[in-house]
């Protein structure tokens, strides 16, 4: 009897320790956790996170707060150096979470999880603005111009200087003192390079004639040259201004981030582009002229278009890759199947639909 009364202990025992030894799960797993800060990774992506001395905003830092709110869990944010940083401290662990333009793919399914998604995106493309009459003095007005001009200029007075030697004894409009006759002779030289020839004041020397021949058959390569100089310079500024779309990037000077998805879109399209890991250093290499185009998310473009680029540049052709945002975590992380149905309940009361107006506007989508 004490035999079976000591198997039924140690078969209870056992079940005991069974019970206490197996992993939580779903609410008790999160229970046992309430005591832990979570470690949520953002980097700057306006308007999905903005960061400053009073704190994080954003349509993703916004979402996230009204998510960990009916939670009831607590976390911080964590500023990642760059976007590639953010997710790698997501599939090593580091982080519990990251929020922000992040999109759904195939390779970056394989090392982290994701939730719902939060936003419909895509890829777009952004341009210059168009400012004809600037272009049009940006392409004329430029140091080689002016080098050329000057030289012309300088060219052209040596030659009318020459011309008043030969011909101030034979060409009654040469007869005067070269202090006098010098604006004279830098006008006849270049009435003879813009008109190609002279139908007045006909050199009478020898010499005088010689030369005006010389003159004037230089001067339809000096004309050629200018002129080519001009239509070479418009035509470049004309086809960087003609992108409407992917195809329009071949042989243009393209930017985006690194390690996103239109790195690897332009990549797989064979198109050659720039890398950047700060976006802001981006968007200024696009309005300095540095750039002739940027591809990236199209909220973001967007964004920038409204506010700091207002005027600078602008957006062009559609959205040409779909894509959705949402929230990326280590892989099997428990925290998966309670914000999906956070994300659920905000949609059904009406939050997410206030916080895609406050940051996007009445006509998105």
């Amino acid at each position: 009897m004490n035999g079976l009364v000591r198997q039924v202990f140690l078969a209870f025992a056992m079940i005991v320790a069974a019970i206490m030894t197996m992993p939580l799960s779903g609410s008790a797993q999160q229970a046992a956790d309430s005591d832990k800060v979570l470690k949520i990774m953002m980097v700057e992506r306006q308007p999905f996170a903005i960061i400053s001395p009073s704190g994080y905003s954003g349509f993703g830092a916004d979402l996230w707060k009204e998510l960990a709110g009916q939670l009831s869990i607590r976390y911080e944010f964590v500023t990642a150096p760059t976007f590639a940083d953010m997710l790698q401290a997501v599939e090593t662990g580091k982080a519990d979470a990251a929020v922000g333009n992040i999109s759904i793919t195939a390779e970056r399914e394989a090392t982290m999880d994701f939730t719902h998604a939060i936003f419909d995106a895509g890829l777009q493309i952004m341009i210059p603005e168009d400012n004809a009459s600037a272009s049009l003095a940006a392409a004329v007005l430029t140091w080689d111009m002016f080098v050329l001009l000057a030289l012309g200029g300088m060219v052209l007075f040596a030659a009318g200087s020459l011309m008043w030697v030969f011909e101030r004894r034979a060409q009654p409009y040469f007869q005067t003192s070269y202090k006098e006759g010098a604006w004279r002779s830098f006008w006849w030289a270049l009435i003879v390079v813009v008109n190609g020839g002279f139908e007045e004041r006909m050199p009478a020397s020898w010499p005088g004639r010689f030369f005006a021949i010389v003159l004037v058959v230089s001067s339809l390569f000096v004309v050629s040259i200018f002129v080519a100089k001009i239509t070479t310079t418009l035509t470049v500024n004309e086809l960087r201004s003609s992108i409407e779309s992917v195809s329009d990037l071949h042989g243009k000077r393209t930017g985006t981030t690194a390690g996103s998805t239109s790195a690897s879109y332009l990549a797989s399209r064979s198109v050659s582009f720039t890398e950047f890991h700060d976006i802001d250093q981006m968007f200024k290499a696009l309005v300095n002229g540095e750039l002739d185009a940027v591809v990236h998310d199209a909220p973001i473009l967007s964004y920038y278009v409204q506010n700091d680029g207002k005027g600078l540049v602008r957006t062009t052709g559609g959205i040409f890759r779909p894509e959705k945002y949402a929230i990326a975590l280590p892989q099997s992380s428990p925290l998966v199947e309670p914000i999906n149905r956070a994300l659920l309940k905000v949609r059904e009361t009406g939050t997410y639909r206030a916080l895609l107006t406050n940051w996007f506007g009445e006509s998105y989508q």
